[in-house]
């Protein structure tokens, strides 16, 4: 919230934070929302009221979020995600548009909080000595005690 002061009238702007993490916000005004008339149960007021909301969210139009951020968080938004690079969510699973509307903010920001997590590097490992050896007797194992499920077939000469 930021407050200016002029000579004769009080300016105040209200800059609405969106908080993802400890160290990560987001300005509210890099997401939209429509709000459209929901599916569902509803009562008398299904054919009224537009209680459903979707948010769009232009993943390159934000300039907060890193590079590598942005690629994880396209890969994690599939089919929700739209040629222009726009993140569409549709939440209509209240009836109140305000708990859609928070709904929809939250599940964003899970989404992009699972996109700031860094995917750990694997690290290729040998198996032990011993382990190969255990697999091996196991592997000799197996292979005697089919060997002695085999038909014997006779010869008479």
């Amino acid at each position: 919230i930021g407050i200016l002061f002029f000579s004769t009238c009080l300016i105040v702007i209200y800059c609405y934070m969106i908080k993802i993490s400890d160290n990560f916000q987001l300005d509210e005004k890099d997401i939209s929302f429509d709000f459209i008339r929901s599916a569902g149960p509803g009562g008398q007021n299904v054919n009224k009221v537009a209680t459903a909301v979707r948010l769009r969210f232009n993943i390159h139009g934000v300039t907060v979020i890193a590079e590598d951020v942005k690629n994880r968080l396209k890969k994690l938004a599939g089919k929700r995600l739209t040629d222009e690079g726009v993140l569409l969510i549709e939440a209509s699973r209240f009836r109140k548009q305000e708990q859609n509307r928070q709904d929809a903010i939250e599940r964003l920001s899970e989404l992009i909080r699972t996109a700031l997590i860094k995917p750990k590097k694997r690290v290729p490992t040998r198996p032990t000595k011993a382990s190969v050896e255990r697999i091996q007797t196991s592997k000799k194992h197996k292979s005697q005690l089919k060997k002695t499920r085999r038909q014997v077939v006779m010869c008479i000469v």
